[in-house]
């Protein structure tokens, strides 16, 4: 059993790179039996909790490990943490809100916490901002959200015609555009603490679809429709679309965040500190 999730652990690595590599349009091909959807629910140390719950969601294509380093650190924060999956590529985001957040915020609800929060990536954040629209959870804490295409992402308007694009990526995929009806344009503005977080550097795999996007941006979506009307806070980082969460630095302003409900806005060290800083480049 213990060499079935080696096997899984290292064929999504390899099928994570080429993927990326060849499309530079998506961020993960499951492969059979190793993308179930699945959730990662932890509680700190007793000593250390704060009394408070982060739900974690992932972003396009990916599983609910892509923030488990995220998770960690929220963890040792003394945060109970739900690691939610869901099936990002199968459902569109309406289904994905209506099942998978309340399903979240259930498993929250068993630490009985005296507040909410959520840290998002990508899609996730479009997830979120859907479900506190139409189910707004009592004791709703601040949420941070990584990269999300909040204004919707032209790289979607150049590929949702692509029929690789749309069977890799499904429903969801066709949603983010920036058109004014697509679902992140049509949620409307925030009335609850959120901080946002975005990229200006693209890994090597997007450079040509950097090339397409207006103004400085992190491979797949541009800093401009990164930001939401309503946010309390908006900082830029030297960090790419796919390892953004992964950033000791990222991790460091999300805590901050979820703590005082603004960024620290501390010197942004360069290069990247994620673990794609040898393969990530400066947007325009």
């Amino acid at each position: 059993m213990s060499n079935f999730f080696v096997y899984c652990s290292s064929a999504r690595k390899i099928s994570t790179f080429l993927i990326l590599l060849l499309f530079g349009a998506v961020i993960l091909l499951p492969l059979p039996a190793c993308s179930k959807i699945g959730h990662s629910i932890k509680k700190p140390a007793e000593e250390k909790s704060l009394g408070e719950c982060v739900v974690l969601l992932h972003g396009m294509a990916r599983s609910y490990h892509s923030m488990d380093d995220m998770q960690e650190r929220l963890l040792a924060e003394g945060y109970h943490t739900v690691n939610q999956g869901y099936p990002s590529t199968r459902e569109g985001i309406e289904t994905i809100a209506e099942e998978y957040f309340p399903a979240a915020l259930n498993h929250c609800r068993q630490f009985s916490p005296t507040a909410i929060h959520f840290v998002t990536h990508s899609l996730g954040g479009i997830v979120v901002r859907k479900g506190i629209k139409e189910n707004k959870p009592e004791k709703l804490g601040r949420v941070v959200m990584l990269s999300s295409p909040n204004r919707g992402s032209a790289a979607v308007d150049f590929l949702r015609n692509w029929k690789i694009y749309q069977w890799l990526n499904g429903p969801a995929g066709q949603q983010l555009s920036t058109a004014p009806d697509s679902v992140p344009n049509q949620l409307g503005p925030v009335d609850y603490p959120v901080g946002i977080i975005t990229g200006d550097r693209y890994a090597f795999f997007d450079g040509w679809l950097s090339r397409i996007l207006p103004g400085k941006d992190d491979g797949k979506v541009s800093v401009e429709r990164a930001k939401l009307e309503g946010m309390s806070d908006f900082l830029v980082v030297h960090e790419s679309h796919p390892f953004i969460m992964d950033s000791v630095y990222v991790q460091d302003e999300t805590v901050h965040f979820l703590k005082n409900g603004t960024f620290k806005h501390q010197k942004d060290p360069l290069p990247p500190v994620s673990g794609a800083d040898w393969f990530s480049i400066q947007s325009k």
